[in-house]
């Protein structure tokens, strides 16, 4: 490789790197799958490298960049179904002891490991009940609703990146927004903000983690709210009330066999990956579970009993 080269691709991945956590946020919030959105990271840098000669900076790196990305992900996002959690499909089961039903061939939505640099640009753009009902919107409203919302870019920068006008770009950012506030009534999401501060959060999640381990039926109740959601895709199935949620974690999970929970983060929610002890003694990779916490308790648990999600979590397959 020639000097110059060599001088350029060091110039390139010094302008570049700080953005790939923050892209792949964006990437995510966009399709809703953590390995689609890897992918497209890594279409985004190659035609970025490829394109950096021609980069005359009339753009800040990081709008560059984003303008790579926003057009990548609408074109992967064209003629694709929504990535949908087990409450957008249908009514919660009733009975705690009901056949867990699959949903063969769907595309479930995927939990982001949590990062420093995404949360901070993209906290908000990231939590799964925000992510999920994104998936309502068309690839055009969700772009913009992200745009100006959560990254509060002007309408102005918005409809240059789309090839729309501002008034366009801000009558789809109402449409997007009345069309949130349609599923989050339907899906019943929590209307309130209110969630602990990052200690109490913390705390909260010790707390569910040791009463998990110890199949301590009375202590994980004591965490939940009385509307406290249950979700466990790849199953449609899915348990909404205190009650329900408790019978099915004492009678079909906590049953299971014994498990080991390791705490982590992801969607800037309190999260644990969960490990379920064999005949043979070793635990093995079994969901990644994340915790909405309010200020009354847990008001959801999205499990997610993909064990394929514990390599981008950077978790071992056996604890």
């Amino acid at each position: 490789m020639r000097t110059q080269e060599i001088a350029d691709e060091q110039e390139f991945t010094r302008l570049t790197d700080p953005y790939r956590r923050e892209l792949l946020a964006l990437c995510y919030s966009m399709l809703g799958s953590v390995h689609d959105a890897e992918d497209l990271v890594q279409e985004t840098y190659l035609r970025a490298w490829r394109s950096f000669g021609a980069f005359e900076g009339r753009s800040s790196v990081r709008n560059w960049l984003y303008r790579i990305a926003t057009n990548r992900c609408l074109t992967a996002l064209e003629g694709r179904d929504r990535r949908p959690m087990p409450s957008g499909l249908g009514a919660p089961a009733d009975d705690p002891d009901a056949e867990l039903l699959d949903a063969p061939g769907t595309r479930w939505l995927q939990p982001l490991p949590d990062d420093p640099a995404a949360v901070v640009a993209l906290r908000d753009g990231v939590r799964l009940a925000l992510v999920a009902a994104m998936q309502h919107l068309s690839p055009r409203q969700r772009t913009v609703l992200i745009l100006r919302d959560v990254l509060a870019w002007r309408a102005a920068e918005v409809a240059e990146l789309l090839g729309m006008s501002p008034v366009a770009v801000n009558s789809a950012l109402q449409h997007a927004r009345t069309r949130l506030a349609r599923v989050a009534a339907v899906e019943d999401e929590p209307a309130e903000p209110a969630e602990p501060a990052e200690p109490g959060r913390r705390a909260l999640l010790g707390r569910f983690i040791t009463a998990f381990e110890n199949a301590d039926v009375a202590g994980l109740v004591a965490l939940l709210r009385e509307d406290v959601v249950l979700e466990m895709p790849p199953y449609a199935t899915w348990f909404s009330g205190r009650a329900a949620v408790a019978g099915f974690l004492e009678r079909r999970c906590l049953a299971a066999g014994a498990f080991r929970l390791v705490p982590i983060a992801a969607n800037g929610q309190p999260a644990a990956a969960a490990y379920l002890g064999g005949p043979d003694g070793v635990y093995r990779a079994h969901a990644i579970q994340v915790l909405d916490v309010r200020a009354e308790g847990i008001a959801r648990i999205d499990t997610f009993l993909d064990t394929g999600l514990f390599a981008a979590f950077g978790l071992p397959a056996t604890y």
